[in-house]
């Protein structure tokens, strides 16, 4: 067995582990606000969500997994040098969403990604094998970096508006509706939850595809840039593992701790983010399901009443945020100068 087909496969597992943890950091945040209402129990709740986290990847296309696959660019450099970067860049976004987990922080493992694999092309390669976009951005198209942090940056926004303004409308539509309108809104939250579910393994579960079908290409498996249909199996699976396994640390503090939710507000919560989550998978952009259900609730919880959001406990994610790309790029940096003072890297 040669040494770029031992680095392939350790990559693609890699990588199923990025998704794996990545079902523990992202998808578990579907559940907070259905089991935080009381619509399902968690277990009820985990299962729903794991089958809809698992047909989102299998039915809704590949155009994440192709913005993801392309936004950096190792494949003129040798096989070995360039698994070793990707390698590094992976272990970076899965240490930092393990750090995350273990804290309780919903940190997004869309901008872990992005940042474990930006420091490692940089601290290896350089800047110039960094697709930035920025030429393309000049003519009027967006890609690349610009595309990926674009959409990221971008969503916590819409998704604090779509918040507001759903909630806005359909509490314009039950006005004057009795308090028992609450317990009939529970069922809609699982279809709506259902939607949130697909929409997330859509787009979450595309990035880990992106990867491998990147690593295909580098190893030399595979000449053009394609989505196999056992890599789309593959991710589906492992994300849809994280998601069933759990994540109750963050469940509480975003079902909780943002804003005390109610059947009306979940599914004002589901309903934002399933909206802008799927509209962002059919444009190929990437986005956090963690930042789209957190900012949706706080902007819900601000259309009511923002006296009553937890504005602290907000802080302390947005700072999380904030620290993701730096502490994932930092990890992935360490880990690839640690392989090459080990001499993994020729």
């Amino acid at each position: 067995m040669t040494n770029t087909l031992v680095l392939l496969i350790a990559g693609i597992l890699i990588v199923l582990a990025y998704d794996y943890t990545n079902g523990l950091q992202d998808a578990a945040n579907m559940l907070a606000t259905i089991v935080a209402s009381r619509a399902a129990t968690p277990i009820q709740a985990a299962i729903l969500v794991s089958v809809f986290t698992f047909l989102g990847p299998v039915l809704g296309g590949t155009a994440v997994a192709n913005t993801i696959g392309n936004f950096i660019d190792v494949t003129d450099l040798q096989n070995i040098a360039s698994l070793t970067i990707v390698l590094s860049g992976l272990g970076g976004a899965i240490g930092w969403n393990l750090i995350t987990w273990w804290f309780g922080l919903p940190a997004s493992s869309s901008q872990a990604l992005v940042g474990g694999l930006v420091g490692a092309v940089l601290v290896s390669a350089g800047p110039e094998h960094v697709v930035w976009g920025m030429s393309e951005l000049n003519a009027g198209r967006v890609s690349g970096v610009t595309k990926v942090l674009g959409a990221l940056l971008i969503s916590p926004v819409l998704g604090f508006l779509f918040g507001w303004i759903i909630h806005r409308l359909v509490r314009f539509a039950l006005r004057g509706a009795r308090p028992v309108v609450n317990r009939n809104l529970r069922g809609f939250q699982w279809v709506a939850t259902a939607a949130l579910a697909f929409s997330h393994g859509t787009n979450d579960a595309q990035k880990g595809m992106g990867i491998i079908a990147m690593l295909l290409v580098i190893s030399g498996v595979n000449a053009e840039f394609t989505v196999p249909i056992w890599v789309i199996l593959a991710s589906a699976t492992s994300i849809t593992l994280g998601t069933f396994s759990g994540g109750w640390r963050i469940v509480r503090t975003l079902g909780f701790g943002i804003y005390k939710v109610r059947p009306i507000h979940a599914l004002d919560a589901q309903l934002a983010s399933a909206s802008l989550i799927l509209a962002a998978s059919m444009t190929g952009a990437p986005v956090s399901t963690t930042q789209v259900v957190s900012t949706s609730i706080m902007g819900i919880g601000a259309s009511e009443r923002p006296k009553s959001v937890r504005w602290g406990t907000a802080q302390h994610i947005i700072g999380a945020w904030l620290i993701t790309m730096p502490g994932a790029a930092a990890i992935s940096i360490a880990l690839y100068l640690l392989m090459q003072a080990l001499g993994a890297i020729v």
